[in-house]
Parts: C-alpha cells; sequence; structure tokens
C-alpha cells in the first residue's frame, strides 16, 4: 500500500463502490481499503430497489434527493454497460406497493396524502390505484388485494451485477482496492491523511469514510459524527417461474433470472447467523395472498442480512472543520442513491466542499448535541 492517493475511500460495499467509481471517472488516484469478504456486507443482502415512492416523509430534501437519483439511473447503467460490458438489469417502469384489506388500503391512502402534503417535497406522482386499477398491471393478485399505491419512478436491478460492475469498473481507472484492509486508526498531518490498516499504512490527500455502520466508530477520528442505528433484515427467494410480475413491489419481486424475492422484515436484532422461521412464514404468507400461485412454487434459499441505517432512518452527508479533506456518507438506500454517489457526492469530494444544500438537509448536526458539533453545516 505504499505511495499516496488523491482520495481514500473507506469501503467497498455498494455505497464506497459508487464513489470510488464516481472519483475514478474524474480522474482522480484512489484507493479503497475494505474489509472484505468478512464483513457483514450489505451490498449482498439487499432487495436491490431503485425506490422513490414512501421516502422523505419527515424530511422533504430527501425526496428531492431520491427523485433525483432516480432519475440518474439509466446514466448509471449505460456508462456501466458500456465500460465494463455487464448490464446490471435495470427496470424502472413503475412499483407497487399492495395492501391486503380495507384497513391496509386507508392507511396507505393517509400516507401518500401526508406525502403530498410535504412543504418543498418532490412531486413524484405516487398515487393510490383500486384493486381493479391495480389488477390491470397486474392480472394475477389475489382476491384479499384491496389496491395500493403507484409510483411510475420506481424500479429495480441486480444489485450483484451492479455491485461487481463497480468493482470491474475500478480496474479501467486504476483505482486501487486493498481488500481485509479495516481501518483502525486516522490521523492527519502536513496537509495528508495517514489510514491504519493490520496490513500497512496509506496515505491520501482527502478521505470518504463510507464503511456503513462503521461510520459511527470512525467519524469522531476526523472530528465528524454519524450516529447508526442498523437493523436486520431476512429474505426469501423461490425457484425461477414464469414471467408474472411486470412492476416490483416493495416486498417482492422477480428478479431477472426468474426468481421471486420476497421480504418485509425489520429486528432489532444484530446477529445474521440465524433466521427466525416465523418471521419468513409471516412474508410468505403475505406474498402467497398478495399472488396465490406462489404457493406452489418451492423455497431454494433465505438469509438475514444487517441493514446500513442512520439513527433517524436518513441519509447523513457531512464534512470536517477539525480535518478538512474529511467526508462521510452514510444511507440506508445504498442501491436507489448509487447514481447520485457515482455522480454528485464524488463530483463534490473533488470540488472539495459539499453543496451547501446537501449539507444543510443531511449534516449530522440535525442530531444536535456535542456530537454533532464539529460537522460542517451552512
Amino acid at each position: 500500500m505504499s505511495g499516496e492517493y488523491d482520495v481514500a475511500v473507506v469501503g467497498g460495499g455498494l455505497l464506497g463502490s459508487a464513489i470510488a467509481w464516481g472519483l475514478g471517472r474524474l480522474g482522480k488516484k484512489v484507493a479503497v481499503l475494505d474489509e472484505g469478504d468478512i464483513t457483514k456486507r450489505a451490498s449482498r443482502a439487499n432487495f436491490a430497489l431503485v425506490w422513490v415512492q414512501s421516502k422523505g416523509l419527515g424530511m422533504p430534501a430527501y425526496t428531492v434527493w431520491t427523485v433525483q437519483a432516480s432519475q440518474a439511473w439509466s446514466r448509471l447503467a449505460s456508462e456501466l454497460k458500456q465500460q465494463t460490458g455487464l448490464d446490471v438489469a435495470l427496470q424502472q417502469n413503475g412499483g407497487f406497493h399492495l395492501t391486503l384489506g380495507e384497513d391496509e388500503f386507508a392507511q396507505r391512502a393517509e400516507l401518500v396524502k401526508r406525502m403530498h402534503n410535504q412543504a418543498g417535497a418532490a412531486d413524484y406522482k405516487m398515487e393510490m390505484l383500486s384493486a381493479s386499477e391495480v389488477k390491470k398491471s397486474l392480472p394475477l393478485i389475489g382476491p384479499e388485494v384491496s389496491g395500493g399505491s403507484y409510483c411510475p419512478l420506481d424500479g429495480h436491478v441486480n444489485s450483484l451485477r451492479t455491485f461487481r460492475a463497480f468493482h470491474t469498473g475500478f480496474r479501467d481507472f486504476g483505482i486501487d482496492y486493498f481488500p481485509e484492509r479495516p481501518v483502525s486508526a486516522i490521523s492527519k498531518s502536513g496537509g495528508e491523511f495517514s489510514l491504519m490498516t493490520p496490513k500497512g499504512e496509506l496515505r491520501a490527500a482527502k478521505i470518504v469514510l463510507a464503511a456503513g455502520n462503521a461510520n459511527q466508530t470512525l467519524a469522531p477520528m476526523v472530528g465528524l459524527y454519524a450516529p447508526m442505528g442498523p437493523t436486520r433484515g431476512q429474505v426469501v427467494v423461490t425457484e425461477r417461474t414464469m414471467p408474472f410480475l411486470p412492476h416490483p413491489l416493495t416486498t417482492i419481486r422477480q428478479t431477472d433470472e426468474g426468481t421471486v424475492m420476497i421480504g418485509d422484515s425489520k429486528e432489532d436484532e444484530l446477529d445474521d447467523r440465524a433466521l427466525k422461521h416465523s418471521i419468513s412464514a409471516v412474508m410468505t404468507d403475505r406474498a402467497q395472498r398478495m399472488f396465490p400461485h406462489l404457493a406452489r412454487l418451492n423455497v431454494v434459499r433465505s438469509w438475514a442480512g444487517i441493514r446500513v441505517m442512520p439513527q433517524d432512518g436518513f441519509p447523513i452527508y457531512d464534512q470536517s472543520e477539525t480535518h478538512p479533506g474529511a467526508f462521510v456518507a452514510c444511507c440506508h438506500s445504498g442501491v436507489t442513491l448509487a447514481s447520485n454517489h457515482a455522480f454528485e457526492i464524488a463530483r463534490m469530494v473533488v470540488q472539495g466542499a459539499l453543496e451547501p444544500e446537501l449539507v444543510g438537509a443531511f449534516s449530522a448536526s440535525r442530531f444536535g448535541g456535542a456530537g454533532a458539533a464539529n460537522s460542517s453545516g451552512y
């Protein structure tokens, strides 16, 4: 790991990979320090949605940021395919959130109303549809489906192929990827950062902390604050079946390979080595009530994964006042926001400062307290 870099990105998951790829795209000499395959990587356990609807209740700026990401995803998919030859299977023809029964429909309608009434939020055209209207797009829904919400900006991708495409792009951009290098200490001297790992030291003019839940420990080393509240989620995957789901759902999607993914859980437990079958049973029961023919399919695999989650659920983007050149990025929606990270966050890091509107909305200073005092707000 000898040599100096323009930027060191700490974290080689989907978030860090998107930012690193974007920095390399802009001609910077970049190193990625990563724990490697031993880490509890959310990039391997996500649901792969490019999702807009229902995001940002309580933070209108997040709706704007998410819509921007959704609209830039086709550009990202195109550039990755042109560079690497890998098709990330982006499908972006709108998505649904289905409801079972009238009570769920009423609750969802109230959420849609509250989203639309937020001052300063982006208009992403989320609307409620009756069961008969949903059936025009999803003809195999079951009789318990009472309707649901639809957003034309929603979609999904092959997230594992996206992850591979970023890392394949690293080689073309001359980005150095160092696995099994968790960062244990960061200091700054003489205008550059020194990052210590079990396999040596690395120096860089700037650093981006994109290490998921580990950012909570790393951020204070450079005068930043990243309060995290990780959760666990479970996913069930069926055998391949006929194409039947032309639009992704919040909790069900058919992959480009024909399997069906089902995921709809949130647990405080952070051990991903075991599953709670009672939770999987509830998820699969709801799925087959939405699409009765799913009951005929075999489950081929299931897993639990640790979600990266800022404490209030919204992204954190910050820059350090005490250690200029240090940035932190935390978010739950690493797939949805990948285009913004590759194109916008990378550009701002190269410029040397996050844009005031971004920091004003997403700085950790919103949490208050001494820990947020060193984060740079406007």
